[in-house]
């Protein structure tokens, strides 16, 4: 089923998006007030139109209520994403996902309406330190201020052994959600399978367990 998006700025964050949707098979309209932006999406989305956002009438020509949802992706003037979360909620937009560079700045577009803040700035910086500072882990992904995800890579003394084996989740109280291998991802009967080198274990628990578990 085609859905419909309207994108507001077109960064890094905006234009992947924009793009990724449309390569989707979605209706897209991007906006922002860059022409060279707008330009070169202009090839990458059904519609991208230049448009300043301060401007109030600008939002009248939008037709925003035709849309399911609304990527507020504009991170450099929390003036122009207030204007457009209000107006997205005005609307009555069914989901409006907002990037905020800051918890403050997604503070004030949570409370106006949007549904969905995100983080990028701050979500990669955890990610990556947490990569740089813990033994074995691949990668990170938080879900929560006290859950999260590991890819976790297999210790020298887990190969040979299965899941069951090592009762992973007796002892540090986590899950194993599957196990990457090459190029395959196991996710069935994962609890029976024989680790190998270079697995990655993917994880799931609470960031106090996972933090035990990296020290195993």
């Amino acid at each position: 089923m085609v859905k419909s998006f309207i994108v507001f700025g077109l960064g890094r964050l905006g234009s992947t998006v924009a793009k990724t949707l449309y390569n989707m098979h979605n209706d897209v309209l991007a906006v922002d007030m860059n022409p060279e932006r707008v330009k070169y999406m202009s090839e990458n989305v059904t519609t991208a139109i230049e448009a300043d956002l301060m401007d109030e009438d600008v939002f009248d020509d939008l037709g925003l209520s035709n849309f399911d949802c609304a990527v507020i992706a504009i991170g450099s003037s929390l003036d122009s994403a207030i204007m457009a979360t209000i107006a997205c909620v005005e609307a009555g937009i069914p989901l409006i996902v907002a990037k905020a560079p800051t918890k403050r700045y997604g503070h004030i577009l949570k409370r106006l309406g949007a549904h969905t803040i995100i983080y990028p700035e701050i979500d990669m910086g955890m990610r990556l330190a947490k990569q740089l500072t813990d033994n074995g882990i691949t990668d990170y992904f938080e879900l929560s201020d006290d859950y999260g995800i590991i890819e976790y890579e297999v210790s020298e003394n887990w190969i040979g052994k299965s899941i069951r084996d090592l009762q992973l989740r007796r002892d540090f109280h986590v899950n194993v959600i599957a196990i990457r291998r090459a190029k395959d991802l196991i996710v069935r009967r994962v609890a029976e399978e024989e680790l190998q080198r270079n697995d990655i274990i993917i994880f799931f628990g609470s960031d106090d367990d996972l933090k035990k578990l990296q020290h195993e």
